[in-house]
C-alpha cells in the first residue's frame, strides 16, 4: 500500500460555541458520485490518519498536540472511526478520531481530507465531542445540498443514568436472614473511602457474632457473622453517606502482574480468549494498550447482547463467550479475560448504579464496572452501560459517572476464616454458608440523595 502523506494546511480547532447559520468555511458540498479510481478505501484512511498522527506524535515527545486560542492540548490516539468514513466530493474526504489527552478526556476530532489516495493532505480539523457529548451537529441545507455545523445546547446525560461531577447521597444496604436450623456463617462487604468516593457508616446493625476481616489482595473490609437458629429472620442493615466523585483516568504505579494479569477462576485467560482477542485487534496488535482497549471494548459491544437468562451474573467469562449474553458481570469479565491474554491488566470491580432521574427509592441490584492499566493510568470503563445507552459509548470509555458507590474490588476473594467452598467469586450481596453451601439471601438496596436546599 503506497504511504500517504499529511500536511496540516490550517488548523480550525477549538470548543465551538457556533453560528445557528452557515459558515462559509464550515460548508461542506456534497457532489457528484467520486469516481471509483479517485475513491479512498477505509484501509487508507485509516492508516494514513494513524501514520500521520503517530509521525506527529514523534516529533513532538509522545503526545499529539492540539492548539487554539484556549487550549494547549496534548493528545494520544484512541481509535479513528472508519464507519463514519465520507466522500464529500472528488478528491474530498471525511473522518473522525478519538484523541485523548493527558487528563483523560477523550475529544472525536473531524479531520478533512483533500487528494488522490497516493497523495493527501489534512486539510482542517475541528473538535465534535468531547466526553461524547457533541459542541455541534451537521446539518444539511436542502437547496444546494450543503452541509454545515450548527450548534448545540450543552448536552445532559442525566436521563440516561449519568451524572457528572459530584454526587452525595445515603445508600441503604439491607438483608433478611433466612430461617436457619443449624449454624450458619454469612460475608458482607463494607465499602471503604478512596480518591473518588467518601464513605461513612451512619449506622449498623447486623445478627450474630461479628468479626471485621481483610483481604489482603484487593484490600477489601468484609464484615463476617456467625449465625445460629436464635438469628432466624433477623434484619442486617447498613447506612452509608457517600459522596462520590466522576471517575475518569488515574495515574498509578504498573500493577503486580501476578495479579492483574492472572487468570481468575471464572475469568482466565489465554486459549481461545487470546485467539480472539488478536482476531478482534487485527492490525492493532501493535499498537498502544489504549488503542487495543477501545478495540476490545468496541468488540464487546458489537457482539454481547444485555439480557438477563441462562446462567448468568456469575461473571463467567466462558458462558459469556458462549452465549454473547449477559449482565454487567459477564461484559466485564470477558473484558477482562480478552484484555489480560494480550497484556493489558485489568481489574473488576462491583458496586451499586444510584438512580439519576430521581432522589430516592429503591435501586436495581448492584452493577460492576473494569479498569484497564494503558500509558501509567488506570481507565474505568463500563461497558454494559454503553451497550445499552450506544450514545454514551465514548462516555463509558475513561469515565464512570458519580452516581454509583463501589463495595468490593477483585475476583476470587481470599478472607480468614472463609467459605469452605473456596475463594468468594467477587461479592456485592452477603454470602451465606449453610453447610459448606452457598445460599441465596434476600437483600435490598435503596438511597436518598442530599439535595442542597
Amino acid at each position: 500500500m503506497r504511504k500517504l502523506k499529511y500536511v496540516i494546511l490550517g488548523v480550525a480547532l477549538g470548543i465551538f460555541s457556533c453560528q445557528s447559520t452557515p459558515e462559509k468555511e464550515n460548508q461542506i458540498t456534497e457532489t457528484e458520485e467520486t469516481p471509483s479510481e479517485d475513491r479512498v478505501s477505509i484501509a487508507e484512511i485509516e492508516v494514513g490518519i494513524k501514520s500521520f498522527i503517530d509521525q506527529k506524535t514523534v516529533e513532538n515527545g509522545g503526545y499529539f498536540p492540539v492548539k487554539d486560542e484556549n487550549h494547549d492540548l496534548r493528545m494520544k490516539l484512541v481509535r479513528v472511526h472508519t464507519e463514519y468514513l465520507s466522500n464529500l466530493g472528488p478528491q474530498s474526504h471525511f473522518a473522525c478520531v478519538d484523541l485523548v489527552d493527558e487528563s483523560g478526556d477523550v475529544y472525536d476530532v473531524d479531520f478533512f481530507m483533500e487528494g488522490t489516495p497516493g497523495d493527501m493532505d489534512v486539510t482542517r480539523t475541528s473538535v465534535h465531542k468531547l466526553n461524547g457529548k457533541p459542541f455541534y451537529s451537521w446539518k444539511q441545507n436542502k437547496e444546494d445540498k450543503t452541509w454545515y455545523r450548527v450548534a448545540l445546547e450543552e448536552s445532559n446525560n442525566t436521563l440516561l443514568g449519568v451524572i457528572e461531577g459530584e454526587d452525595a447521597f445515603e445508600f441503604y444496604y439491607n438483608a433478611s436472614v433466612p430461617p436457619l436450623d443449624g449454624p450458619a456463617k454469612m460475608w458482607v462487604p463494607l465499602a471503604e473511602s478512596d480518591e473518588f468516593q467518601t464513605v461513612t457508616i451512619e449506622s449498623i446493625e447486623v445478627p450474630g457474632k461479628q468479626q471485621n476481616l481483610k483481604d489482603q489482595i484487593y484490600d477489601n473490609n468484609l464484615l463476617f457473622m456467625e449465625l445460629g437458629p436464635e438469628d432466624s429472620g433477623k434484619e442486617l442493615e447498613i447506612v452509608y453517606s457517600v459522596k462520590r466523585k466522576e471517575k475518569g483516568p488515574y495515574e498509578a504505579s504498573a500493577p503486580d502482574p501476578a495479579v492483574y494479569l492472572a487468570s481468575n477462576i471464572l475469568m482466565p485467560k489465554g486459549g481461545r480468549f487470546e485467539e480472539i482477542a488478536k482476531e478482534a485487534l487485527g492490525e492493532k496488535i501493535n499498537d498502544s494498550h489504549l488503542v487495543q482497549a477501545r478495540a476490545l471494548y468496541d468488540y464487546i459491544i458489537d457482539n454481547m447482547r444485555y439480557m438477563k437468562f441462562g446462567d448468568f451474573g456469575k461473571g463467567d467469562s466462558n458462558y459469556a463467550c458462549d452465549s454473547k449474553t449477559g449482565n454487567c458481570t459477564e461484559f466485564h469479565s470477558f473484558f477482562i479475560s480478552l484484555a489480560r491474554s494480550v497484556g493489558i491488566p485489568a481489574k473488576f470491580s462491583i458496586g451499586a448504579s444510584i438512580p439519576s432521574d430521581r432522589n430516592d427509592g429503591g435501586i436495581d441490584g448492584y452493577h460492576c464496572w473494569a479498569e484497564f492499566y494503558a500509558d501509567g493510568k488506570w481507565w474505568p470503563v463500563d461497558i454494559s452501560e454503553a451497550n445499552k445507552y450506544t450514545a454514551l459509548a465514548t462516555y463509558y470509555f475513561g469515565r464512570h459517572p458519580a452516581n454509583r458507590i463501589e463495595l468490593s474490588r477483585g475476583r476470587d476473594l481470599q478472607v480468614s476464616p472463609g467459605p469452605a467452598s473456596g475463594p468468594i467469586n467477587f461479592i456485592a450481596y452477603p454470602y451465606l454458608e449453610i453447610d459448606g453451601e452457598e445460599v441465596k439471601v434476600n437483600s435490598r438496596f435503596s438511597f436518598m440523595r442530599k439535595v442542597n436546599s
